[in-house]
């Protein structure tokens, strides 16, 4: 398909730099594409009303890492030039992917010294060496420590990467680290959040509770890939990020007992959403999965086991847009995301949300 179908203009007023306070009072679009699409506005603490005693809630609980990292490259023992990298992808205890920049002056062999200010571990530095360089601007990085030494590293060296169209208007902040997690985060390896997630609240998962919708949890690594724009001119010529992710097998046998009773899936958030239709069978059977997900989901994908998902809203010619285009339709999400600017909803990450019915 042609990517600018997918194009939409969003004014700079509409994009969110905070959440809502509280969480739950975000604003909830619900789309329901019934002939011509059916919007009705709400807000997020209305969820329960849409859901049926016997519906599962379907979370990501993965957990945002400090991942940008600022460095110096040093090359043959010389003085170097200020370096940037966000990680993006854990390849092997001691080695990540990462998006660097400027990505075209690095060279394979490159030594990049991270934390330079002397607080990150007993020898001062958190240094890497670049192993493989990608495209894009991307660069493999074999650190120095591993395993849990690394990761305590990255955690005192490293800022929350915020997404590129909030970075571009302020810096990450304190307030950042609590708002940019979900409540239930707990595997530890995204560089983005699953930004649905962010506004749940015990309150509203006592509602829920109450409401006999039950809670399962996958985890997928949201990658700093999420935010890559489609350069493409032709959807079939776009290449798609991997990520990393798991299904067990206790969640996957929780998942098709709900579906067995007439239960619906219900994702929150399109991590979830990718990672459940990847570990699903033709039949919509799901099954224990664990891997690397690059599943690209454009109009014509038949969905195989999820009925209504819970998402913000995306950036025009976006993979996720697209996403959203071929669970409920490009016509009614065209209708929806006008009507959204139209009406001043928040848009990205700390945006309000929308509740999408699946167009069969």
């Amino acid at each position: 398909m042609r990517v600018d179908l997918f194009d939409f203009d969003l004014p700079e007023e509409n994009i969110a730099l905070r959440p809502a306070e509280p969480r739950e009072s975000a604003r909830l679009l619900v789309v329901q594409p019934d002939g011509e699409a059916l919007l009705t506005d709400h807000r997020v603490g209305d969820l329960p009303s849409f859901l049926r005693p016997g519906d599962a809630l379907v979370f990501n609980d993965t957990k945002v890492i400090p991942a940008q990292l600022e460095g110096i490259r040093r090359r043959d023992g010389a003085g170097g030039q200020q370096v940037s990298a966000t990680l993006h992808m854990r390849v092997s205890p001691e080695r990540w992917k990462a998006f660097a920049k400027p990505g075209k002056r690095i060279k394979v062999g490159d030594r990049i010294s991270f934390g330079h200010t002397g607080e990150v571990c007993l020898l001062g530095t958190l240094d890497a060496t670049v192993e493989e360089k990608g495209e894009g601007g991307e660069v493999t990085l074999r650190f120095d420590l591993s395993g849990p030494a690394l990761d305590e590293a990255i955690a005192t060296a490293g800022h929350i990467p915020l997404p590129p169209y909030i970075a571009a208007k302020r810096p990450d902040d304190e307030q950042d680290r609590r708002d940019y997690q979900t409540i239930y985060a707990r595997e530890e390896g995204a560089v983005a959040a699953p930004t649905a997630g962010l506004h749940f609240t015990p309150s509203l998962f006592e509602t829920l509770d109450k409401a006999g919708i039950e809670r399962h949890f996958v985890t997928l690594h949201v990658g700093a890939g999420t935010f890559l724009p489609v350069k493409a001119d032709d959807t079939a010529d776009h290449k798609m990020h991997q990520e990393i992710g798991h299904v067990d097998a206790v969640t996957a046998g929780k998942l098709n007992a709900v579906r067995a009773r007439g239960g619906r899936i219900v994702c929150v958030g399109t991590t979830s959403l990718r990672l459940i239709e990847s570990a699903a069978e033709a039949d919509g059977t799901i099954k224990p999965w664990s891997g690397a997900t690059g599943i690209f989901i454009t109009p014509g994908y038949r969905f195989k086991a999820v009925d209504m998902l819970m998402t913000n809203f995306h950036l025009p010619r976006s993979t996720l847009f697209m996403l959203v285009s071929a669970f409920s339709g490009l016509e009614a999400m065209q209708a929806a995301y006008a009507h959204a600017i139209e009406t001043g909803y928040r848009f990205y990450s700390y945006g309000d949300a929308s509740l999408l019915f699946r167009k069969d």
